[in-house]
C-alpha cells in the first residue's frame, strides 16, 4: 500500500484499531503497538479511535488523558528514529505457515470437535450473558446458532471469566512447535530477534498466557460441566494450553512467561487473589442460577445481581473485557 500511494503521490494516513483484548487483535501496550507498525506506515500522521470503557480507562481524569497523549506522542516521534527491518520474502512465507498451521488446530478444536459447543455453553459464562444486558449489542448476531453466530466481544469476554483465555492462544503453541522442530526453526527464532512486529505478537501472547489460570478454568468444569465427553475435552484443551506456554517460553528464551514485563507480574501478585475469590463465587452463583426454578423470580434476581458483580470484578481484576 505505501509503495502505490507514493508512486501515485498519494498522502495516506493508517487507521490504527488497536482496542480490545489481544484476541480479536487489540493491542494494550500503546506505545510498542505503534513501534510494530511496518516502516513508513506512520510519516508522524496517526489516526487511533478509543471505544468503550477504554475512553473512560485513558481519558477519564485529566492527569490519565495527559499521560495517554504523551504516550501517543512520544511513540509517534520515536517511530521516526527508530530503524525497522522490512520483511523479508523468508519472514512472510513463514508467516503463512505459521497462520495456516494455526488456523487448522483453532478450527479443529472450535469448528470441528463436536464436543466443544456444549463445552463452552457449560463451562462458561456465555448463555448467562445474553440476559444481563451487558454492553451496547446483542450478545449474538442472531437468536438462534452456534458459536458462529457470537460476536466477538462476548466470545472473548465469556473465555476471560473464566481465566482461561483460550481465543487468544489456541493454535499457536502448535504453529511455534512445529516450526521450531522443522528445518525453519532458525528463521523462526530470526524473525522473533529482529522483527519488531513479530516479536510484539509472540510478547502479547505470553502475556495472556501469564495471566491465565487453567486451574480455575479446571474448577468451573467440576461445578459446572456435566458431560463426560465435554470435561475430557475441557482437560485436552487445557493440556494444549501448557504446551502453548512451553513453546512460547522455547521461543522467547524465557525461563518464566513475561518475565520481562516487572509491572506485570507485580499486578498479577497483587490482583490473582483477588479474582481466584470472585472465580470462586462466580462458578457457584452459576451453579446455583442454572439449578434455581424459574417461579422463584425473588432468588434469581439475587442470584444475577450477584452473577453482574462478580463478572464486573473479574473484568476489571483481568484488566479487559471483550
Amino acid at each position: 500500500l505505501v509503495e502505490v500511494a507514493n508512486k501515485h503521490g498519494i498522502d495516506m494516513t493508517f487507521f490504527h484499531g488497536k482496542g480490545g483484548t489481544v484476541g480479536r487483535g487489540g493491542n494494550p501496550a500503546t506505545f510498542n503497538a505503534i513501534l510494530a507498525h511496518a516502516p513508513n506506515t506512520i510519516n508522524s500522521q496517526f489516526r487511533v479511535t478509543e471505544q468503550g470503557e477504554m475512553i473512560n480507562q485513558n481519558f477519564g481524569f485529566g492527569d490519565r488523558a495527559e499521560r495517554t497523549m504523551n504516550i501517543f506522542t512520544a511513540a509517534v516521534l520515536s517511530e521516526r528514529h527508530i530503524p525497522r527491518p522490512t520483511p523479508t520474502p523468508e519472514w512472510r512465507e513463514l508467516m503463512k505457515k505459521i497462520s495456516d498451521i494455526s488456523c487448522a488446530a483453532y478450527r479443529g478444536i472450535v469448528r470441528e470437535d463436536e464436543r466443544f459447543v456444549p463445552y463452552f455453553r457449560s463451562a462458561t459464562p456465555e448463555l448467562e450473558l445474553s440476559e444481563l444486558n451487558i454492553g451496547s449489542r446483542p450478545a449474538k448476531r442472531k437468536a438462534t446458532g452456534g458459536v458462529e453466530s457470537l460476536r466477538a466481544i462476548p466470545w472473548n469476554f465469556s473465555w476471560t471469566q473464566t481465566r482461561l483465555n483460550l481465543p487468544t492462544w489456541l493454535g499457536v503453541g502448535d504453529a511455534i512447535s512445529q516450526i521450531l522442530a522443522s528445518s525453519d526453526g532458525d528463521t523462526l527464532r530470526q524473525m522473533y530477534k529482529e522483527w519488531g512486529s513479530f516479536a510484539t505478537t509472540i510478547d502479547l501472547v505470553e502475556m495472556v498466557l501469564a495471566k491465565s489460570e487453567p486451574s480455575i478454568a479446571a474448577h468451573y468444569d467440576h461445578k459446572l460441566v456435566h458431560e463426560d465427553k465435554a470435561k475430557e475435552l475441557g482437560q485436552h484443551v487445557r493440556t494444549i494450553h501448557a504446551e502453548t506456554e512451553a513453546a512460547a517460553l522455547d521461543l522467547t528464551g524465557h525461563s518464566e512467561l513475561s518475565e520481562d514485563n516487572i509491572v506485570l507480574r507485580r499486578a498479577l501478585q497483587v490482583r490473582n487473589p483477588y479474582c481466584d475469590c470472585l472465580n470462586i463465587l462466580q462458578a457457584e452463583t452459576l451453579q446455583r442460577l442454572r439449578s434455581c426454578d424459574e417461579q422463584n423470580e425473588e432468588e434469581q434476581k439475587l442470584l444475577k445481581d450477584t452473577l453482574l458483580t462478580t463478572i464486573t470484578g473479574v473484568a476489571n481484576g483481568m484488566g479487559n473485557t471483550g
